[in-house]
Order: structure tokens, then C-alpha cells, then sequence
């Protein structure tokens, strides 16, 4: 064996074994850690559930003399459960509960709060179907990195959700009725974590662009700090404007440390966006996916997961996404002559309508339009601070009202 041929394998070694340190000290995808190396006596494994509410040692299921005798939690109407409430240093690992009850104004009326390091505003804040990747409060069978339903009947997310001081994650019931949950939560405490370790953040909002055109669905509003964006849950509900074409033109544009109206990072389409091409149908893979689709096809869910890619900021951060459609001439005067209220604006300044003589005189032409859809959105980041400052989500009635 040659001497050369030792060097060069030396080397891969080492360059494997610093990508393997890299990929550990990352601390997101934790598929690739040392899973057979003992961690020190500090580090316990704990399970918050209502058979354990503080997932004290040695006293899990002791109700019904320990045959299964407090497997769930009832939450009634206007109250809410604690989960975990974690005290000392320590990472959520995994959280599953489920529902007896699981239409869509549940999914939408639940919310799931988190906080960290006794903050006293949630890091965390969104309706629990669209935080678990269900869209519109609608449950389907899917998969990928951090969230899953193998059956569509439950709620797994994955994501590492590292403490210092402790961790609370409370469900409250904004429903209007009183709801079941079966759940566990899945933890190690007496983690080390440096000054380098970041908090887990996600938030919720929704907008009808309805008499809006020319606008930009704001997925994570501006945030200050250093961190590290991880992606998005979006959806759309199609209106009057763009029923009869595709709806998805608009661009996803990240505004990063300290940009002014024009952003760093600037994607080239909404399919584009979670990885596909020239339209969206179901499709669903580890980072990005199209989960969902109304019967009608009115309605989507998608996601978007920066694993692989990974988008830094160390500033601050903005993330949008354009209400923008795009349709065949022919359709565009189909659809205004059967409403005869109808405008379309084209892209660019805000200042022009196509009209039906031009779409006529060019049958087998295309272009945008600024649309006026219905979105919601739930960004998920890690940030230096347990705090945020983006304020309460919009109330139980905003999230369960006109859903598909």
C-alpha cells in the first residue's frame, strides 16, 4: 500500500470526523449524534404525561393502582392544561398528544403555548393543527423532518427545544367545547447547553388579502436578535380572484440583518419555494411538501423545512411571501365575463387592470396578477432571546372562522 494512498485516507478521516462534530454541534438534526455513547449522570430522560404530570422519578401510573388509570386529561370550554413545566437546565425532545375530538374548529381553537427560562411571554404561540402541520385545521396522513401523523389521527413534532432555567408548554382550549387529550412529552434534563445554544421560536398569523391586491403575506414579522430561521408551515384558501387559476407566483423573500426594501434572499415562486414546478399537487418529502388539498382544491398546505439549507441571521430578520396568481388570457376574460364585477390588476406598480379587449385580442397569452387569497402561516426559528416581542396571535374566532 502506497504512502500516498495512506495520506489520502488519513485525510478523509479526519475531514468525516470534524463533519460529523459539525453536523452534532448544529443541534437540529439529532439523527446524526452518537446515540451509543453514555451521556454523564446528570443527564436523566423524563416523560411528562397525565400519568406522570411532573414526570417525577418513580411515580408514573399510580392511578387505578397502576393500571392505566389516568391515560388523559379532560379540558373544558376557556381552560387550559399544563403539559410541562420544567425546572433546570434540560431539551424537549418529542411531543405526541392527541384528541378525542378532532374537527377542524379544534385543531384551530386549541392553542399550544411554550415558554422558556420563566419568560413571561410565550416563545410559542399558534393554533395546534397548523403548529403540527395540519392544515386548516384539517388532519391527513404525512411525514417529514419534524412532524408527522402516521395515521392521521395525532400530533408528532421532533424539533429540539433546548432550556436553561426551565420549560413550560401549556394546551389551551379556545374552542367553545370541552376536549380530551392524551399526550406525552418526551425530555432530558441536566443538559449542558453554552452560550452559543438557541431558543426555539414559532408563530402564527393569518390574513384575507378580500379588496388587497398588490400585497405580501408576512410569514415571520421582524424580529431582532441572532438565530436562525428553520422554515414554515403556509396555506391558502383561494377567493373570487383567482378560483379559476393557478394561484401560486408570488415569491418568498427573507429580509436579513438590517435590509430595506429589498431582501437578501429571494426564492423565484411558491411551488418553486417547497421544491417542486409548474403547479402543486400532494407530494411530501423530509424538508418540503404539499400535505394537503380541499376535495375542491380551493385550499393547500405546504411546508418548507431549512434543514439542509440553512438560513442565519444576525441581526434581525423579515419573511414574506407575494399574494400573486398567473393565468392564460383566455381565462382571465372567461372569468370576467362571468363576473362582470370583477378586476384583475396586473404586477408591477398597482396602477393597472387588464381589460377584456386586450385579453381578447391575445387569447393564448399569459401573465401575473396580484391576487387577494386568504393565508395563514406558521414560522418556525431558533433565536438567542425566550422571547420574541411579536405580541398575542389573532383570537379563537379569527383562527376557526371560514375554513375550508
Amino acid at each position: 500500500m502506497s504512502k500516498n494512498f495512506l495520506f489520502i485516507m488519513v485525510m478523509v478521516g479526519m475531514l468525516f470526523t470534524v463533519g460529523c462534530e459539525q453536523i452534532n454541534r448544529g443541534g437540529v438534526v439529532t439523527t446524526k449524534d452518537m446515540i451509543y455513547q453514555m451521556p454523564g449522570e446528570n443527564i436523566v430522560t423524563r416523560w411528562y404525561s397525565y400519568e406522570n404530570v411532573n414526570a417525577d422519578k418513580g411515580a408514573g401510573g399510580q392511578d387505578q393502582y397502576g393500571r392505566k388509570g389516568a391515560a388523559s386529561v379532560t379540558i373544558p370550554a376557556g381552560d387550559s392544561h399544563v403539559m410541562v413545566d420544567a425546572k433546570g437546565s434540560g431539551t424537549i425532545r418529542r411531543i405526541w398528544f392527541t384528541l378525542w375530538d378532532r374537527k377542524p374548529k379544534d385543531l384551530q381553537g386549541l392553542r399550544i403555548e411554550m415558554y422558556w427560562d420563566g419568560a413571561k411571554t410565550p416563545a410559542v404561540s399558534g393554533p395546534v393543527g397548523d403548529f403540527f402541520c395540519h392544515s386548516w385545521g384539517h388532519m391527513v396522513r404525512f411525514e417529514n423532518e419534524f412532524f408527522s401523523s402516521g395515521e392521521g389521527r395525532n400530533f408528532n413534532c421532533c424539533i429540539p427545544m433546548p432550556f436553561k432555567k426551565g420549560a413550560k408548554i401549556v394546551m389551551v382550549n379556545e374552542s367553545g367545547r370541552t376536549n380530551r387529550m392524551h399526550y406525552e412529552v418526551d425530555v432530558t434534563l441536566g443538559d449542558e447547553h453554552g452560550d452559543d445554544m438557541l431558543y426555539f421560536h414559532s408563530f402564527w398569523s393569518r390574513e384575507d388579502f378580500d379588496g388587497k391586491p398588490r400585497s405580501d403575506k408576512v410569514i415571520l414579522p421582524y424580529v431582532q436578535g441572532r438565530g436562525r430561521f428553520l422554515g414554515c408551515h403556509l396555506g391558502v384558501k383561494r377567493k373570487k380572484s383567482t378560483k379559476a387559476f393557478w394561484w401560486g407566483e408570488g415569491e418568498v423573500k427573507i429580509y436579513l440583518d438590517g435590509d430595506g426594501d429589498f431582501p437578501t434572499l429571494c426564492g423565484t415562486g411558491t411551488e418553486d419555494y417547497v421544491s417542486t414546478a409548474y403547479g402543486q399537487g400532494v407530494f411530501g418529502n423530509m424538508y418540503h411538501g404539499n400535505q394537503f388539498l380541499s376535495e375542491n382544491e380551493d385550499a393547500y398546505g405546504f411546508y418548507r423545512l431549512h434543514v439542509p439549507d440553512p438560513v442565519y441571521f444576525h441581526e434581525d430578520i423579515r419573511v414574506t411571501i407575494q399574494v400573486m396568481a398567473g393565468a392564460m388570457f383566455d381565462e382571465m376574460s372567461a372569468a370576467m365575463e362571468s363576473d362582470k364585477d370583477l378586476k384583475l390588476m396586473k404586477t408591477g406598480k398597482g396602477d393597472e387592470y387588464f381589460t377584456l379587449a386586450e385579453l381578447k385580442a391575445n387569447p393564448q397569452g399569459w401573465s401575473k396578477i396580484e391576487a387577494q387569497d386568504d393565508w395563514f402561516a406558521m414560522a418556525y426559528w431558533y433565536m438567542d432571546k425566550p422571547e420574541n416581542a411579536l405580541g398575542a396571535i389573532a383570537g379563537a374566532k379569527e383562527r376557526m372562522s371560514d375554513l375550508p
